[in-house]
């Protein structure tokens, strides 16, 4: 059977193994199975790193016999597996069957379409979400906000979830906000300008500029990702490509260059990857993504736009709606400066977006919001029967 005590000198540890999941996979090494991290998914098999002797193998495993239907709960890059080598090859070229997950610890979760109340999970058991946007294109500050709102509902309980032994399992991973190709920023004061307006739309989250052509600011983000699993998040043309090749050391991922036409990127990594840091700590790298849709992210758009929801509690009433009311705490807000316009409108999409999408899946909600809209036309109707006055 599998050793399951755990040191720092554990085969698995470099990968993030360690007590509390070694405690929770008993009952699979009694059943002889095997221990692994999930390193790279495609087409219903997954690449894995096992134990063997003092040292790690990657081997091939089929995810048949945990292929639920249930998106939420599939193999990911990022999941620790329960492994069959001994009874589950299934081919030639595949070593074995992944038995069971673990439950996860924090996952990264969007929805694939607003038109499908259906989520994807990206990466998970993560302590480091890292956002990476570029400074050789105009800051969509809107867009930051999305992403750390489901950044910041990581730990939110969909799929193999363990709650118990994460590191903050109130908050989930955490958010980091990295400003890639700063030597394309200009002058050190318009890149503290650029760097101000993010933390503005990122209260709370540490906001790093770097450039992979010059180095600058990549000490400070390994010190932040050692020791840890960090997922880099971002569109195409974010620089995640060039900012891996620089943070593992060697050239693993291929790098293009954007389109002239637009400053789109064109996407040159197209699985997600796990892989070993040489200062400590794994990184998996993603796709870019074009679209990131809500997805059950309540909790992360409360920490998000905590300086909203502070002045919310103010408002007279408790179910203000900060369009004109009376004794509207965030409309003084805007109207005194203190609270940007955009930020607020950035507030009300995603929470209408949110809204939607849990609506889809929650039989119950979807009816609140239906007896309110109607509760507000028919108050609608009445203000307009009030204003034109009795009919002759």
């Amino acid at each position: 059977m599998f050793n399951l005590t755990f040191s720092a000198a554990h085969p698995l540890s470099a990968y993030g193994w360690d007590q509390g999941f070694a405690e929770s996979f008993v009952p699979h090494a009694e059943q002889g199975f095997l221990p692994g991290r999930i390193v790279r998914v495609d087409r219903g098999r997954v690449d894995a790193v096992v134990p063997d002797g003092d040292g790690v193998r990657t081997m091939l495993a089929d995810t048949a016999l945990v292929a639920t239907g249930d998106p939420l709960r599939v193999p990911c890059t990022g999941d620790w597996a329960a492994l069959d080598l001994a009874n589950g090859r299934s081919g030639a070229h595949v070593d074995g069957v992944v038995r069971a997950l673990l439950p996860r610890r924090t996952a990264f979760v969007r929805s694939t379409s607003s038109k499908r109340a259906e989520g994807q999970v990206l990466a998970t058991n993560l302590d480091h979400i890292v956002i990476c946007v570029s400074l050789a294109e105009p800051l969509d500050l809107g867009r930051i906000e999305r992403f750390l709102a489901l950044a910041m509902s990581s730990a939110a309980d969909e799929g193999p979830l363990d709650t118990t032994s994460a590191p903050s399992p109130a908050s989930g991973a955490q958010p980091v906000v990295v400003l890639t190709k700063a030597d394309l920023a200009g002058a050190p004061e318009g890149l503290a300008h650029l760097v101000a307006d993010v933390e503005s739309a990122a209260p709370g989250v540490p906001v790093l500029a770097v450039s992979s052509a010059t180095g600058d600011g990549l000490d400070v983000l390994r010190a932040v990702l050692a020791g840890g699993t960090s997922v880099l998040l971002g569109r195409s043309g974010a620089g995640k490509s060039t900012l891996v090749n620089v943070l593992v050391g060697e050239e693993v991922q291929l790098v293009q260059a954007i389109r002239d036409r637009d400053g789109k990127g064109r996407h040159t990594t197209t699985t997600r990857d796990l892989r070993l840091l040489p200062g400590g700590g794994v990184l998996i790298d993603t796709p870019g993504l074009r679209g990131v849709g809500m997805w059950d992210a309540h909790t992360g758009l409360a920490r998000t736009f905590s300086d909203v929801e502070e002045l919310a509690e103010e408002c007279r009433f408790h179910d203000c709606a900060h369009r004109g009311e009376p004794g509207c705490a965030v409309q003084e807000a805007v109207d005194s400066g203190e609270l940007s316009v955009r930020r607020l409108e950035s507030y009300r999409k995603l929470q209408r977006e949110n809204q939607r999408i849990v609506a889809k899946t929650d039989a119950r909600l979807r009816a609140e919001l239906r007896r309110d809209w109607k509760q507000k036309q028919a108050l609608g109707r009445h203000m307009m029967e009030r204003k034109r006055g009795p009919q002759r």
